[in-house]
């Protein structure tokens, strides 16, 4: 019988999957042998690749709407807060040299269908619209345009420097260079 468990278990190892190599490496034959469960299993929870990938998205972008909402609420300064939302980053390269889930998803956007797209580029938007927040806490906040500008450089450039660094498989990498954006001025 498949449960609701199973369900979960498949979005985990699907999860895993594309964060260490990336979309095009989900299978539903991998992920059903690893479970323990037949193909067709995967199938009726997620008829085709693209609504597994899509759901993956979606449940990443959403878990990270409550991380993001926490990081606010309990966390005392603005520099906490943001050394807390890149230690998040961190963690996925700690995790096997893994990147974030819609990170890599972004990599690879011309080969996704549509409602995988749609997803990815929410986590995004998410993401940019969470550090527009995070940069109105400035003593003296920039205007609204100018915050979700320099949010939109921090992210794009967290997600680099989680990307070169995977590359060279340096964790320090990572540092350095989120320590030379810091030092750059483009974060807090």
């Amino acid at each position: 019988m498949v449960t609701s468990d199973t369900k979960q278990r498949i979005l985990q190892i699907a999860r895993g999957m594309v964060q260490a190599h990336g979309y095009n490496a989900l299978s539903f034959r991998d992920i059903a042998q690893e479970i323990g469960i037949k193909g067709p299993a995967v199938h009726h929870h997620f008829p085709t690749k693209g609504d597994l990938g899509a759901a993956l998205a979606r449940a990443y972008t959403e878990d990270a709407v409550v991380l993001l909402e926490e990081l606010l609420l309990t966390s005392h300064s603005q520099r906490e807060v943001f050394e807390r939302y890149v230690s998040v980053f961190r963690a996925a390269l700690e995790n096997d040299n893994r990147m974030c889930l819609c990170g890599i998803m972004s990599a690879e956007l011309a080969d996704l269908p549509e409602a995988v797209q749609v997803e990815v580029n929410r986590f995004t938007d998410v993401n940019i619209a969470w550090l527009t927040r995070l940069l109105a806490l400035d003593a003296e906040p920039a205007p609204e345009d100018a915050r979700r500008r320099r949010a939109l450089a921090i992210f794009t450039a967290i997600e680099g420097a989680q990307l070169v660094a995977r590359g060279h498989r340096d964790i320090a990498m990572f540092n350095r260079v989120i320590d030379a954006y810091r030092e750059a001025g483009l974060c807090p």
